[in-house]
Parts: structure tokens; sequence; C-alpha cells
């Protein structure tokens, strides 16, 4: 198994920088085998021995294998303090000067259309189908959100428990078809997807090479101070992009004006969700070692979302020409 998690010393954060991408290699029931990998740096190929095979790594960044655990994380004073700061300094921005205000919005406004940050709008029929036609800009915060760093590492150690998890329940088809029985009466869509795997079943049908691309999203409880966990996506991981997006968005807003609000924008980690993704969708084709397979992509009728969906195919054939 190889699980990457994006880790950060920060306590400011932009929406959506987390990501967790976990590859299973050829085994009924397999064993943990965590790598966790840094995006800042990259060191090339390498080849690390698995429980089945040796499985090699392209440019995903340099590594450090280190077991699971469950410790408690400790919160450091100096960084509840820097937190508690923010936070009010943030709460002081809601009573900032109207002028500056709106001279914020606009600048993010014309960044946010001159970087892709945009989705279809609902209201105009075409936008869904036709690229350029009906864009408008998506949503996003002004400015980024303090985010404890003692509890973005505990998502991070929660991270590679969960893909396992969801990859061990896949694997259990019996479970599954009898766990969702109920919701299949109920979810059309849900209902075809047991079909089709039912028939699998009956076929024997099984996949030696999976890949899970999950997005796990979380929110702090205010009154316990908590992370709780708020849904594991499994299917509809989208807005890994326009995550990726905002955090530049947060980044130039406070390289620009970071001085009279109170906010260093080095405090806000770099996110390469949308690259990770595709470099994990390139390592699951070539797993298959046959150069006619192809990546397919399904999509809605009307997909307001697809500029999210072809960000990652751009990258994907910018890095990766197969």
């Amino acid at each position: 198994m190889i699980t990457e998690i994006m880790e950060s010393s920060s306590s400011v954060f932009s929406s959506r920088s987390s990501l967790a991408i976990t590859f299973f290699g050829t085994t009924a029931k397999p064993k943990p085998f965590l790598i966790t990998l840094n995006p800042s740096t990259s060191k090339g190929w390498r080849k690390i021995k698995s429980n089945t095979r040796t499985i090699s790594l392209s440019s995903l960044s340099s590594f450090n294998l280190h077991p699971l655990h469950n410790d408690p994380i400790k919160v450091d004073d100096q960084e509840q303090e820097t937190l508690d700061e923010t936070t009010m300094l943030l709460s002081d921005l809601q009573n900032m000067d109207p002028a500056f205000h709106e001279q914020l919005l606009y600048e993010a406004l014309i960044w946010s259309s001159l970087h892709g940050l945009v989705v279809g709008d609902k209201k105009i029929q075409r936008s869904g189908r036709v690229p350029g036609v009906g864009m408008v800009h998506s949503p996003f915060s002004l400015l980024p959100k303090p985010f404890p760093q003692f509890h973005w590492q505990q998502a991070c150690q929660l991270a590679p428990l969960f893909n396992e998890l969801v990859d061990r329940v896949s694997l259990d088809g019996e479970f599954l078809q009898e766990s969702l029985s109920r919701t299949k009466e109920v979810d059309v869509f849900t209902g075809r997807l047991l079909d089709i795997h039912s028939k699998m079943l009956k076929n024997n049908k099984r996949e030696e090479i999976r890949l899970g691309l999950h997005r796990s999203d979380y929110m702090l409880d205010s009154q316990t101070n908590s992370l709780l966990q708020v849904e594991l996506n499994t299917i509809s991981t989208s807005s890994i992009a326009p995550g990726c997006i905002v955090s530049d968005l947060h980044r130039n807003l406070l390289d620009q004006h970071g001085k009279l609000l109170g906010l260093d924008s080095g405090r806000i980690p770099r996110n390469s969700a949308v690259r990770r993704y595709a470099e994990a969708l390139a390592k699951a084709w070539n797993e298959y070692n046959n150069p006619r397979a192809v990546v397919l992509v399904v999509v809605q009728t009307d997909e307001h979302n697809m500029y999210d969906q072809h960000w990652l195919l751009y990258i994907l054939k910018e890095i990766y020409p197969f």
C-alpha cells in the first residue's frame, strides 16, 4: 500500500488543502505498508519492496517509512497563542474598512478569472456542455482561516487508516451487498452500482490493480475543540484543482496586503493535490503494462464543474503524454 499525505507546519490554511492517495497492488488482503511522501521535494525514481512485489515510484517526491500510531497530539503553547491571536485578528477583519474590503474582493475576482478558478453558471443552460460559456468564479473564502497544526497532523495520521479500511471493505463483497441493501431500495445510483457489483461477483471477476483517490472532510468543533470527520468521499472527490488555486489566491492577496492585514502568506502551505492526483492516475495506468490501456473519464451530461476535471486532465497530459 502506498499512501501520500500532504503535511504542513502552518496554522493558517486555505480550503481543501489535504489529500490522501492510496494505491494497492496485487493481494486480496493487503498488509499495512506506509510510505509518507513529502510534496516539497522531488527525488526522481525510486524502488521499494512491498509485501508482494517491487513497486516503482515516479517523481512523487521523497519518502520516509514510519509506523502508524495513535499517540495523542499535544498543543504547543506558542502555537495556541499564535492561533488565538490570528483568530482575534480575523474577527477584527470582519469590521474592516468597506472600501478596502471592496478592493480585496475586486482583486480576488480578477485573479480568479485569470487563473481558472471558475465553474459553469447553472442559470445558463449551455454552461455545462460548452467550455467557455457562462463561466462564473468558484465559491471561495476571501481570506484564509486559521487551523491548528496538531489537528492537521491528526488528520494526516488518520488518512492511511481510513484508506486501508475503505480498501478492505471494498474486497468484502458479501458485506457490501448486505450493508447497502436498504440503501439500494431508495437510491437508484447505488442500486445500479450494486447490480454491477453483484454480476462481477457471480462471474468471479477480480481486479488485481486498484487505485483509490479519497477526500476526507473535517470540521473543527468549537465546543469540544475536536476534529470531527464530516464525510469520506470515495466517488466524488471533486474540487481538487480549485482547492489548489484557492491556496494560490490567498497567497497572492497576502503577498500584497499581508502587512496591513497582519497575516503572513508564508504560513499558507503549498497545495499540489491536483498534480498528485495526476501522478497517481499515471502510476495506475503504468501498472497495467498495456500501451492500449486508457484513463476513462465518466462525466454527467451537464457538468458545470467541468473545469475542475479539465485541470486534472490537462496536468495529466502535460506531465505524462502517454
